[in-house]
């Protein structure tokens, strides 16, 4: 966490810093403190922006579905399992041990892939968290530059900030405006390159 911290506010710090050289007066803050310093409380930035909830929308569908899933197959493998126990009087050992190792094979294969689903849908959801990020990254940016400050942290790895500081709300509402739930293009275009000098 941490060192993501450190990630995002490097980044907005290297995006600042291309328009810096546009600004005759520096603007005047958004925060409650002028400061150079911002913070934000990144967990409640994913969960409380349309895109995140979009994205944890999905993913409660996604394993709701596996958990039912999950719910049917076992009930049949037990249901198997039962049919197996209660035929074992009537058949001869050896073919018996043979349908045992079968249905163990069955039943290690169903939970193998079941498992595989799971990681499948985590996996997706940090993919997800991870495109948020870097779509927020410019609207961030622009927040950051609106507010005359030069880096924004992870309040959750800083030990002690003034409460005026944090952008959480504000980022919140940016994010939203700009990205809505993910599902389409940013409503606003990036900012351009600064071009080369000649």
């Amino acid at each position: 966490m941490r060192g993501a911290a450190l990630r995002l506010a490097a980044l907005l710090i290297a995006a600042t810093t291309l328009g810096a050289g546009a600004q005759d007066a520096p603007p005047a803050p958004l925060t409650k403190i002028p400061s150079p310093i911002l913070t934000l409380d990144r967990d409640r930035l994913f969960a409380e922006t349309l895109f995140g909830k979009a994205v944890d929308a999905r993913f409660k569908a996604d394993s709701d579905a596996l958990i039912a899933e999950n719910l049917r197959l076992e009930k049949a493998l037990e249901a198997e399992e039962r049919d197996l126990t209660d035929r074992r009087a009537t058949l001869p050992a050896d073919r018996f041990q043979i349908l045992a190792r079968d249905f163990d094979t069955k039943a290690e294969g169903i939970r193998s892939a079941q498992e595989a689903k799971s990681r499948t849908i985590a996996a997706k959801r940090e993919a997800e968290q991870q495109r948020f990020l870097e779509a927020a990254i410019p609207v961030l940016g622009d927040l950051m530059r609106d507010s005359g400050a030069v880096a924004i942290f992870d309040k959750n790895s800083i030990i002690l900030s003034l409460r005026g500081i944090d952008v959480t709300d504000t980022a919140i509402a940016r994010i939203d405006t700009v990205l809505g739930t993910g599902d389409g293009p940013p409503t606003t275009a990036p900012s351009p390159e600064p071009k080369p000098k000649p």
